[in-house]
């Protein structure tokens, strides 16, 4: 009878640790789902970007002079981009604020497509880099660059295609397109619009290979100017040049998203 009562009494405490463990309703009770992974916000998404001029452009003026078809016109190859006064490129700046939103892009879900694959090459020519894009199928493309305007002059502009037969349609959607990148360069950066070039931060050009041949939506942001003292000293920062990247990306995602 001993043995029988410690059996029964520690057969007692076990169907308690159980009743503990297991809710009355059963253990499907605490059983729950998995989220699915938030998908990117840029999955499936190709994104083009063009970062103007590069390094090497200035040891090879014959390349850089001889002629291509703009889809309007024949220009020049490419040139050498400016530079600030204390010689800090504008292919250099390009390439970083480049650099910083292609890593954005790919946090994000996209496919990005450089029209070069460093900062110390020379070329493509302004053309090549409209059918490299064009060739990828890129949803939206951007062209960075900075500006050499008066030494009085601050801010940015956002440089919009003119309809001239391969981007005939895509004309209305470069232009919603540069407004979110207007709106998005105000609302995260502290560059202003441009008080010396376009009206209000926009120009429309007709005689740019980048914006004539393209058949995507596509602008190109000239994001500052160089040859101001004030605002070179803020382009240089690769603080800066991140929040320029950023803001970028913010204008890419809500294009793409149809805002």
């Amino acid at each position: 009878m001993g043995s029988r009562n410690v059996i029964g009494r520690l057969a007692a405490g076990l169907m308690a640790a159980v009743l503990v463990l297991v809710p009355a309703t059963g253990i499907s009770a605490d059983v729950r789902p998995v989220p699915a992974p938030a998908r990117p916000p840029l999955a499936g998404q190709i994104v083009g970007i063009d970062p103007g001029h590069n390094g090497l452009n200035y040891t090879n003026p014959a390349y850089l002079n001889h002629k291509i078809w703009n889809g309007r016109e024949w220009e020049g190859c490419d040139t050498t981009g400016t530079q600030t006064a204390g010689g800090y490129t504008e292919a250099r700046f390009n390439w970083n604020v480049a650099v910083y939103l292609r890593a954005d892009l790919i946090r994000m879900g996209a496919r990005v497509v450089m029209t070069r694959t460093g900062n110390h090459g020379l070329g493509p020519c302004v053309d090549t880099r409209a059918r490299i894009l064009d060739r990828a199928h890129a949803n939206v493309s951007i062209d960075i660059h900075a500006d050499y305007g008066p030494s009085s002059g601050r801010g940015f502009t956002v440089l919009e295609p003119v309809a001239d037969g391969p981007n005939n349609k895509v004309i209305g959607s470069s232009m919603r397109f540069g407004r979110d990148v207007h709106a998005m360069m105000l609302r995260d950066t502290a560059i202003r619009v441009s008080d010396y070039y376009g009206r209000n931060g926009y120009i429309s050009r007709n005689d740019l290979a980048g914006l004539n041949l393209t058949t995507m939506p596509k602008v190109l942001l000239e994001c500052g100017n160089m040859h101001n003292a004030a605002e070179a000293a803020l382009l240089v920062r690769p603080g800066v040049q991140r929040t320029i990247a950023a803001a970028l990306a913010a204008a890419i995602t809500r294009f793409l998203a149809g805002r």
